[in-house]
């Protein structure tokens, strides 16, 4: 089943075409450079520039998958959680194909998107992989910190939240105390690499809590606090050891509650999904907890971490086997909020 994929959640305008798990094309517009300057997403920036890329970046996609659109036999499209007006604009063109070429339409939840971001194929059908239930996927992004439990497909259960940033907010937060630039996380684990991660004592979020919540922001106030006791010198030498100790308390906290819901779930299978989870150290550090004990699968491509369609597309196959969809006349709204909890097939 060939299917077009849509995500305008945030600053990427994506569009997927995907047949099954396989990838058969996937592009990619980011807006980075555009948002940088405000030091975040602007949203009525990102919408206009959403705008002005979708009809492109469908017309690129049929190309480079070598397909007309006649031959797509639904349409994919992230309907939340993110920007109101950036979703909108994935949304409506979603909706329009679906109805100019009376196509089923797939509503798919971003988050779902990253989840299933481990299992996406390319179009040889590698790398082998299927989830094994019950699984423990962990979303890391720039919006979201999440543990979630699946016993089978399009069926979660979150079973530990952030309660205030998410783990990739508060990686940019730093780095902009920092005085880094935009995004933040990248540029922390790059400086990282030569910092000294026990050079500053950082509390560890949420460590004391029998719960599996996160939490970021005391952290984010105890680091803010240390910047500014160093003056302008210190600061600038201390770089390195403050991107290391930043980001070696954030994983921590990922770390320990990811082995806590290990010993309670008892799961066959760890995925993680979402933009941190391109980090190296993060990688490193999740193999060595596993320690080949339960396997884990992270987005088999750097591109795939990210706010991507087709990863959306692969989570659209399956909700279609499951009788998930709209007809073309049905109607379908964006939800800058939604609730995985609420998915349960």
């Amino acid at each position: 089943m060939k299917i077009l994929a849509i995500d305008t959640s945030c600053d990427e305008t994506s569009v997927a075409i995907t047949q099954g798990q396989k990838v058969i094309s996937n592009v990619l517009f980011s807006q980075i450079k555009i948002h940088a300057p405000f030091g975040g997403v602007f949203p009525s920036l990102a919408k206009r520039e959403h705008l002005t890329k979708i009809k492109p970046a469908v017309s690129l996609a049929l190309k480079r998958a070598g397909l007309i659109i006649n031959k797509i036999e639904a349409i994919a499209v992230t309907f939340g959680p993110g920007l109101p007006p950036a979703l909108e604009v994935g949304v409506n063109f979603a909706k329009a194909l679906s109805q100019k070429y009376q196509r089923p339409l797939i509503p798919v939840d971003h988050l779902e998107g990253h989840i299933y971001s481990g299992i996406t194929l390319n179009q040889m059908g590698k790398p082998k992989r299927q989830f094994r239930f019950p699984l423990l996927a962990l979303i890391v992004s720039g919006g979201h910190t999440q543990l979630v439990l699946m016993n089978n497909h399009i069926n979660y259960k979150v079973v530990g939240q952030t309660l205030d940033d998410a783990c990739g907010e508060a990686l940019d937060k730093a780095g902009r105390l920092m005085g880094l630039g935009y995004p933040g996380g990248p540029i922390i684990e790059r400086l990282a690499k030569s910092g000294n991660i026990n050079q500053y004592s950082l509390p560890i979020p949420m460590l004391q809590h029998q719960s599996l919540d996160f939490s970021f922001s005391g952290l984010k106030t105890a680091f803010k606090r240390l910047i500014y006791s160093l003056d302008e010198k210190q600061k600038l030498e201390a770089i390195p050891d403050l991107c290391a100790s930043f980001q070696q308390a954030v994983f921590t906290s990922l770390l320990i509650k990811l082995e806590k819901a290990i010993k309670q779930f008892q799961p066959k299978l760890i995925v993680v999904g979402g933009g941190v989870s391109a980090n190296k150290e993060l990688r490193k550090q999740l193999r060595t907890l596993l320690a080949k004990k339960i396997p884990v699968y992270f987005p088999p491509l750097k591109k795939l971490t990210g706010d991507n369609a087709a990863m959306i597309g692969v989570v659209a196959y399956f909700k279609y086997q499951k009788g998930i969809y709209l007809t073309h006349s049905e109607t379908l709204d964006r939800l800058p909020r939604t609730n995985l909890d609420n998915y349960i097939n």
